[in-house]
């Protein structure tokens, strides 16, 4: 039915698979919002920064 090589290729191609759909989760999951809540924060800082030389000036 099946020859080793194709059984070995069948397993290389789950190995991907998985490692990808694992990789994406991690993204989806951790790295995104991550970044997400690091950007909000830094413009927040600025326009407090920006807002205070302004009246102080």
């Amino acid at each position: 039915m099946f020859e080793f090589s194709q059984y070995l290729g069948f397993l290389a191609f789950l190995t991907i698979l998985t490692i990808g759909f694992w990789l994406m989760m991690f993204l989806i999951t951790f790295v995104v919002p991550y970044w997400i809540y690091g950007g909000v924060k830094e413009l927040l800082q600025e326009r407090k920064a920006k807002r205070n030389a302004e009246q102080t000036a």
